[in-house]
């Protein structure tokens, strides 16, 4: 059975990218995939200290962080997966802090040791996992897409952890309504792009 795990970096209950999360993950099921949700608003994940000591063991494996906190256990469940469903609202032309704060615990995914000139991405070569990438934002969505960083972080996220981005549901003019439903058109291209990480 094919294990995608999806984390949301939303901070808001049934907001539209918890819709379009639920919506691919319900999809994912009846395609007969197992999956892994993770609100990470929930999650107790503390501020990367920037000390480097995770970055200084090599190999492929993720290094090891001198935090211990739930980051521990969802890198584990990182490399346990098959794929992945990133997301997060745009906050300021970004994405959420939360989300932000989870990227940068990533820090495990790089080595670089001293006198090294810049960090080696332990996934870099990796191509066989894949990553399907979910953003909203007050903005129209082809100008919020382009315009904002937001689409750029979740893609190097994928990255970083060795999955290659195969589609992104990018959800514009979010804030008309918050209690609104995902848009049809939405709807229906989430069901496309997330069908992509059961292919081979």
């Amino acid at each position: 059975m094919v294990r995608i795990l999806a984390i949301n970096g939303s901070y808001r209950d049934d907001g539209v990218t918890d819709k379009a999360f639920e919506f691919a993950a319900a999809a994912l099921k009846r395609s007969g995939a197992e999956v892994d949700t993770v609100l990470l608003r929930d999650r107790p994940i503390e501020f990367c200290l920037n000390c480097r000591a995770c970055m200084q063991e090599p190999g492929e494996e993720p290094g090891h962080c001198v935090l211990d906190d739930s980051m521990h256990d969802l890198v584990e469940r990182i490399e346990n997966a098959d794929g992945y469903v990133l997301g997060a609202p745009t906050n300021l032309g970004s994405v959420t802090a939360i989300f932000k704060r989870f990227m940068e615990r990533l820090a495990v995914y790089a080595y670089w040791p001293p006198g090294q000139g810049a960090p080696k991405f332990r996934k870099a070569g990796f191509k066989n996992k894949k990553a399907v990438l979910i953003s909203s934002s007050a903005a129209p969505g082809l100008l919020g897409r382009f315009l904002f960083d937001s689409s750029k972080q979740l893609k190097m996220t994928a990255q970083t952890i060795g999955a290659r981005p195969v589609g992104t549901v990018f959800v514009g003019l979010a804030n008309e309504d918050v209690k609104a439903d995902l848009p049809t058109r939405h709807a229906r291209k989430t069901e496309r792009v997330v069908a992509k990480l059961l292919t081979t």
